[in-house]
């Protein structure tokens, strides 16, 4: 096959490997098949819609389509898929200059009177062909006149005349053109396929060129022919003839795949310093720092797929690197881990393309990438809190402080009322010119326990005590007797009561509540009691929920706190000071409210930075 044409320009691979018939289509299998047999069963549409994306081959098709409807030699003289020898008007056709096969240009040829111009035409038989073949191209630019004016010859047009569109906007075509044709979508091409066919061509053109660059190319073609071929076209000229990894790296500002993989690492592990250094190093070298982000989303992307999929490591586009460490991170890596990196790399891709200084927006987030590498979901971290079970601090993060250290330097000398305050368990934290006061009275509460976790509930036929309930506070100990946190919560922040009685519940639900809470309460108090109750769920609004009394309790003692004179006295000595939480002290079996009348309890200072 020639490199140059007649004139003696240069023909670009593109054009000269373009596909002559279908066995020269890769990756389109599904189409050639449906069109093979409607060909060998005389069942040949009237009209086809070609679509798929730029450079899948659309217009290529479609002269292939019109070479098999026009199809004529010595020996045959009747449509067919078999092209292996060229007929009589093969050439013309896929040259785009046949007199009978008249390709148009959608875009450059929108209105109603290019469209006229056609339906006066059609009536007209072919000069030497045995049909007359329309190739609108981009069909999707047709104004809303010229798709109307050409829906009644496009139903029914003259036995001599096809039509074939191809638009990459499938859906800005209207439905009354799509369902008078026979529609093909055109798939993008394997990476794989692609990397092969590519082979395939530099071996034909003398071209050296190894599996890395290949997969390279492939994978910036994102599935085109045409645009893989384009970028194979210039890594040739790049390179002098000679396609190296490095020089194809370089072009198309990729980072090294394997250092795309040890950055991965890094951030997995939470090393904030190493992912630094290593994205510094990759952008010195000249990579873009959207391209690496784009790769670290990819490379995550596929880690998923094998964790799924493991045949996925045999696609040829895939690097050794990638194959091997993949599976390792597939082995090892939670969908937890790898579904929140995915979802951080979106976002924050945008963000680096449109932020101001690229560099310091991508360093940002492998920053969170780093940190957020460990952390629990949301979902883990409530239950976590619910449960009482608190997580360890990261290195280098605030540590807990312990409740009773020293009084802070640099205050006055403490008056009689401040000994006694600094014997106490209400303690007064401050630090950095700002201070927090935890209000901390000896108490049962005061260090919680952890809360068990929900237990499968008892059997039907078990015995069950009698459980007298007067109150939505007796339904919530119920539920913490059996163990059932989650639905203790439920209780606690959606419903309000407006009546009880024996047997009998009558509620309102908050906003966010789940619809089928009230049978939820009706099955629990049925298999816990004993007792069918009926639940209803009133239009009256009922009182406040147990979290809202229990928040509006809270926030009366805070109040009461900080308006007793001895409290008074400590926020004034440590200016920046504020009250986060007041406990009840308990004496024996029974609990009293704090009498913020009497003498106010010995408390203890410690430091907290964090305020």
């Amino acid at each position: 096959m020639e490199t140059k044409t007649a004139d003696g320009a240069y023909r670009v691979l593109a054009r000269k490997y373009r596909p002559q018939d279908f066995g020269d289509l890769i990756g389109q299998e599904p189409m050639v098949r449906t069109l093979t047999n409607a060909f060998h069963t005389g069942r040949i549409a009237q009209a086809w819609m070609l679509t798929g994306v730029r450079g899948v081959g659309k217009t290529t098709t479609a002269r292939i389509l019109a070479r098999a409807l026009n199809y004529k030699t010595d020996a045959i003289d009747q449509p067919t898929i078999d092209l292996s020898t060229p007929g009589d008007h093969c050439q013309a056709i896929m040259e785009g200059r046949h007199v009978d096969v008249i390709e148009m240009d959608a875009a450059s040829h929108t209105g109603i009177d290019d469209i006229r111009e056609i339906i006066e035409q059609v009536r007209y038989r072919p000069v030497s062909a045995r049909y007359k073949v329309y190739i609108i191209d981009e069909v999707h630019m047709l104004s809303n006149q010229a798709f109307n004016g050409l829906l009644k010859t496009l139903e029914e047009p003259p036995p001599h005349v096809k039509f074939i569109f191809a638009t990459t906007e499938i859906r800005k075509v209207p439905i009354t053109v799509l369902s008078r044709c026979q529609r093909f979508d055109l798939r993008r091409i394997d990476s794989g396929l692609l990397a092969a066919h590519l082979k395939n061509i530099a071996g034909q053109e003398g071209i050296a060129i190894d599996d890395t660059s290949l997969a390279m190319i492939a994978r910036a073609g994102e599935g085109s022919a045409r645009d893989s071929l384009s970028i194979l076209d210039q890594a040739i000229a790049h390179g002098s003839g000679k396609v190296e990894a490095d020089a194809v790296r370089s072009m198309l500002g990729l980072a090294d795949r394997a250092r795309i993989i040890d950055l991965f690492e890094m951030l997995m592990r939470g090393d904030v310093a190493a992912a630094l250094k290593e994205f510094r190093a990759q952008y010195d070298v000249g990579a873009d720092p959207a391209v690496v982000l784009t790769d670290l989303a990819e490379f995550n992307h596929l880690v998923t797929r094998l964790r799924f999929m493991p045949d996925v490591a045999n696609d040829m586009s895939l690097s050794e690197d990638e194959r091997v460490r993949g599976r390792d991170f597939a082995e090892k890596l939670s969908i937890r881990t790898l579904s929140r990196t995915w979802q951080m790399l979106l976002k924050g891709i945008t963000e680096v393309e449109t932020a101001s200084r690229p560099i310091q927006a991508a360093e940002m987030l492998l920053i969170r990438l780093a940190h957020a590498a460990d952390l629990p979901t949301l979902d883990e971290a409530l239950k976590a809190l619910e449960s009482g079970v608190v997580s360890a601090p990261r290195a280098g993060g605030d540590a807990p402080r312990p409740n009773g250290g020293a009084m802070m330097s640099g205050t006055a000398a403490p008056t009689p009322a401040a000994d006694a305050v600094a014997a106490s368990s209400m303690g007064i934290a401050g630090g950095n010119g700002s201070t927090a006061m935890r209000l901390v009275q000896p108490a049962q509460q005061a260090n919680p326990a952890p809360e068990p976790r929900p237990q499968p509930e008892p059997a039907a036929d078990a015995p069950v005590p009698a459980v007298p309930l007067k109150s939505l506070a007796d339904i919530v100990a119920l539920a913490d007797s059996h163990r059932d946190m989650q639905f203790k919560i439920m209780v606690k922040n959606c419903v309000r009561l407006v009546s009880i009685a024996p047997a009998r519940l009558e509620i309102a639900l908050t906003d966010g509540a789940p619809k089928t809470l009230p049978s939820d309460i009706a099955q629990k108090l049925l298999s816990w009691t004993g007792i069918r109750w009926m639940v209803s769920v009133s239009r009256e609004a009922g009182g406040q929920t147990i979290a809202e009394a229990e928040a509006a309790h809270r926030d009366m003692l805070v109040t009461d706190a900080r308006a007793d004179p001895d409290v008074a006295a400590i926020l004034a000595q440590f200016p920046g000071a504020r009250i986060t939480d007041v406990r009840i002290a308990t004496g024996g079996a029974e609990s009293a409210d704090i009498d913020l009348d009497a003498e106010l309890p010995d408390v203890s200072l410690t430091p907290d930075d964090d305020d």
